[in-house]
């Protein structure tokens, strides 16, 4: 069984492509499936997918691009409301993107703050978006879990980030999701750090309809390829891909309690 811990479900397929989407993932193995909301219009239409289908969940956030954009303002408070619907499982996704300098950082983090205590007040966990904002990301959760440790847990999701941020994430029981860019053949940095990273700390995602894994790069991605990064990910880490697509998906239940194991 392996899952795709990430993925945008409602980004521009119809029903039928959907189901059909969701037939050919689950005839590779797939199982569960969390589709991710990124600002408020997508709100409704990820939850109600979430409803739609037995094996696939959801997490709601605003994406750090989307943070002062007009309307999309959120307070803790309404984001633990939110997440009393059975079928949201996690905080997010949200965080800090530096890489484009369209959204300023002080409304990136102010959104951001929002974000981790709604998840330390719902103990739903924290699913981060962080790009070239390593520094600024381990102060503001070093900041906010302060008193909180063991409430606040959550994934680095996608990640390639620096060993910096990789090291304190494991300090503080983080796990880290790793997407078809880790097959990618300049992804050397990101594989080094994978293979770093603890076992009981990985995930896998496809974060479809991007970031399609070798053989399929530049290519719509859809979560059926996450077999493909856990292939990659299993002759990283030196182990066979059953004994990472068991390690993953048991991570992916323990971290995302909501979701009841078969």
């Amino acid at each position: 069984m392996f899952v795709d811990s990430h993925c945008h479900l409602d980004f521009g397929a119809s029903d039928a492509d959907l189901s059909a989407v969701l037939d050919r993932a689950r005839a590779v193995g797939v199982e569960r499936f969390v589709t991710v909301g990124t600002n408020r219009a997508e709100f409704p239409e990820v939850v109600r997918l979430s409803e739609a289908y037995a094996d696939v969940f959801c997490a709601l956030g605003i994406h750090p691009h989307e943070a002062e954009k007009v309307g999309e303002e959120i307070s803790a408070k309404e984001l633990v409301d939110i997440s009393a619907h059975q079928k949201i499982i996690g905080i997010g996704e949200a965080g800090l993107d530096y890489f484009y300098d369209n959204t300023p950082k002080e409304a990136q983090e102010r959104v951001f703050r929002e974000h981790i205590r709604a998840s330390i007040l719902s103990g739903l966990p924290l699913i981060i978006h962080t790009r070239d904002a390593e520094e600024d990301t381990i102060r503001i959760l070093s900041e906010e879990r302060k008193g909180h440790e063991k409430e606040l847990k959550g994934v680095f999701h996608c990640y390639s980030s620096n060993k910096e941020l990789a090291a304190f994430g494991q300090e503080i029981d983080f796990y880290f999701s790793f997407s078809g860019m880790l097959t990618f053949k300049k992804s050397d940095n990101v594989r080094d750090i994978a293979q770093d990273i603890a076992l009981d700390r990985l995930l896998v995602e496809t974060d479809a309809p991007y970031l399609a894994p070798e053989p399929f790069r530049g290519k719509k991605c859809e979560p059926a390829y996450v077999v493909h990064t856990a292939k990659c990910l299993a002759d990283v880490k030196g182990l066979p891909i059953d004994m990472l697509e068991k390690a993953t998906t048991e991570n992916f239940f323990r971290l995302f309690k909501k979701v009841k194991a078969p």
